[in-house]
């Protein structure tokens, strides 16, 4: 593990705290699935500032570039998570006779999956320095 890759699982932790500690006050005013979709935002900006600055080196793009990638590759990821919660929840599991925490089994893992695909993702689309800047 790189230190590069250390700093981006933190900010991944910052991020995702950021997202369910928003969502939590939030549902103070929202119903559950608003509070969810704006937590998601909060988590996104969050993990997008704080990788720009700490994890990856300037690229000497513009920030919208950068945060459009960012957000694509965050939307892979996503489908990622997503498709392997459903995998493991729906068929894998059960198939292997786990009952107990099935679901939080699964959606755990398909967090996890992502984290290599996304770090690799911004490291080479999002946050790549162009061989002619400096």
């Amino acid at each position: 593990m790189t230190p590069q890759f250390v700093r981006f699982l933190v900010i991944g932790g910052v991020a995702a705290a950021a997202n369910i500690g928003s969502r939590i006050v939030f549902s103070l005013w929202l119903p559950y699935f608003s509070a969810i979709a704006l937590a998601f935002c909060v988590g996104l900006i969050t993990g997008f500032l704080l990788n720009r600055g700490w994890v990856f080196e300037k690229t000497g793009r513009a920030w919208t570039l950068e945060g459009t990638l960012f957000l694509l590759v965050n939307l892979v990821g996503l489908g990622q998570t997503v498709f392997i919660s459903w995998l493991l929840a729906d068929f894998v599991l059960p198939w292997l006779g786990q009952r107990t925490l099935a679901l939080e089994t699964a959606h755990a893992i398909g967090v996890i999956v992502p984290v290599v695909t996304s770090f690799l993702g911004h490291k080479y689309l999002t946050f790549r320095i162009e061989s002619n800047v400096k």
